[in-house]
């Protein structure tokens, strides 16, 4: 049954990240555990850590208790870590090389299209529509003028048989 619902919906899961298993390795402890030692090395607190790099407090308790909910998100950690290992002293990209780029599944809507949204001027779909109102126009301005002209012409060939 199974693979009738493979075949016909289409409902396979991508192997693409077979081998990512996030549970299985946390580089953030082994930062957390970089980042305590090199402190207590230093013989700084928190708060002196935190005078010295202009990061908050909670921010590098966040890191060293690998606290996930207060944490930031990889862009600005990474710039963080920058600034540890230049006030802790630790060798450059140490912190860095263990920090990776957490993958997140982002739901896509779908597009709706708004009036409001679309753009006549800067898009190649608003020139498009302005060349296809430019040539309706043209025809139906022509065809009015052709017809106007027959029945005009029409109306003079009348008017010439009648006065002979």
């Amino acid at each position: 049954m199974n693979i009738f619902k493979n075949l016909f919906f289409f409902n396979k899961k991508s192997d693409k990240n077979k081998d990512f298993n996030p549970g299985s390795f946390d580089q953030y402890i082994e930062i957390a555990k970089l980042v305590k030692e090199a402190r207590i090395q230093q013989n700084l607190t928190i708060k002196e850590l935190s005078y010295i790099s202009k990061i908050p407090e909670r921010i590098i308790n966040s890191i060293e208790n690998n606290d996930k909910n207060i944490r930031p998100d990889y862009p600005f950690i990474r710039s963080i870590l920058i600034k540890l290992e230049e006030c802790l002293v630790l060798k450059r990209n140490s912190l860095l090389k263990l920090a990776v780029r957490e993958r997140k599944i982002i739901k896509k809507g779908g597009k709706d299209f708004l009036l409001g949204k679309f753009d006549l001027i800067n898009t190649w779909q608003g020139s498009l529509l302005y060349f296809f109102i430019l040539v309706l126009t043209i025809y139906i301005l022509k065809r009015y003028f052709i017809l106007n002209v027959n029945v005009i012409e029409i109306q003079n060939i009348e008017n010439k048989i009648i006065d002979k």
